[in-house]
């Protein structure tokens, strides 16, 4: 297997790890997987191109990563101003999401399964205050999918790296913010070392689903009791992961503001307002221009239009009213 993430990643690169552990446990040693991190035998963001060539069965990352082959696949990460991380769910496992996404993979020869959900993530890092949208121009951020592009809208420089690159880039200048997760893998990243503010919401990533995504041939010469293992340990891991970011992000969010004296600040309503338009165009451009972008977008839509009136009846209320 090859993960995105540098090999001792908490969380992310450890799903993959648990993933491994747990399908050979479950085969009684029938199927053992050796996991690999970005860079130890391919670059962290060659993972997709890979495995679909067999080079490695499966791979771990996040599919916005493949927006520059796939347009289509950044929808089933994260949507700015989405749905949250139960609303993905819903839709990738009972709303006919995973059905779609595995269309969208199969020239590619590839299968995906959901691998992880960070929950809502932090807004970022920044060595600038951001008190309006005219802050955003020229800024250069480390953000990858949709969320990009958006900033790019914005009059600023979306710049794609892999997680090991972050903290030099912005400790060097080489970039002038960036977003990556949430306060626990924030604080062992070591952001609050090198920049100022701490922003939030992660209005790019409220949602942000993860992946494994298995070499077609290589899954389907497994038997069929070892392929349900592999599906059932990769459903597991998505639930691990999210407990694992929910149950720690407060923890260390209290550590960064108490113990490392981060400036922890919210974006203006104004500069969330305006991303929000900026958001709505990006995507009209993408799916007016690939027609598969338009067809997962319209069945994401349709979802979460489905699903709202009982979210604002339900969860919104509850949060609203300080139950």
């Amino acid at each position: 297997m090859l993960t995105t993430w540098p090999p001792t990643l908490p969380v992310l690169q450890e799903g993959p790890k648990l993933f491994a552990q747990w399908v050979k446990e479950m085969t009684n040693e029938q199927l053992e997987i050796q996991v690999y991190g970005g860079g130890e035998l391919v670059p962290a963001l060659e993972a997709f191109d890979a495995v679909s060539q067999g080079t490695a069965e499966i791979g771990h990352g996040a599919s916005y990563y493949w927006a520059g082959k796939i347009p289509a696949a950044q929808f089933f990460a994260a949507v700015p101003f989405g749905m949250n991380p139960q609303q993905m769910n819903a839709w990738i496992i009972s709303g006919g999401g995973l059905e779609l996404w595995e269309k969208v993979y199969a020239p590619f020869n590839l299968l995906p399964l959901p691998g992880g959900n960070t929950g809502i993530q932090m807004g970022g890092w920044f060595n600038k205050e951001i008190n309006s949208v005219n802050d955003l121009k020229g800024l250069k951020m480390r953000i990858p999918g949709l969320g990009g592009k958006v900033i790019s809208k914005a009059g600023g420089s979306a710049v794609l790296s892999a997680g090991s690159e972050i903290y030099t880039n912005l400790e060097r200048g080489v970039i002038d913010a960036t977003e990556w997760i949430g306060p626990y893998h924030d604080y062992m990243m070591g952001f609050y070392k090198v920049a100022r503010y701490y922003y939030y919401p992660g209005w790019h990533e409220p949602g942000p689903n993860l992946e494994f995504f298995i070499n077609k041939g290589a899954f389907s010469k497994l038997p069929s009791d070892l392929q349900q293992i592999v599906r059932n340990a990769a459903a597991k891991v998505h639930h691990w992961m999210l407990c694992e970011f929910e149950s720690r992000n407060n923890l260390y969010l209290q550590k960064l503001i108490h113990e490392e004296n981060v400036d922890l600040r919210p974006f203006p309503s104004e500069v969330l307002e305006q991303l929000r338009s900026y958001s709505e165009e990006v995507i009209g451009e993408i799916v007016r221009s690939d027609p598969q972008s338009r067809n997962v977008y319209d069945a994401y839509t349709s979802f979460r239009n489905q699903i709202t009136p009982w979210a604002d009846i339900s969860e919104k209320i509850y949060y609203t009213k300080n139950l």
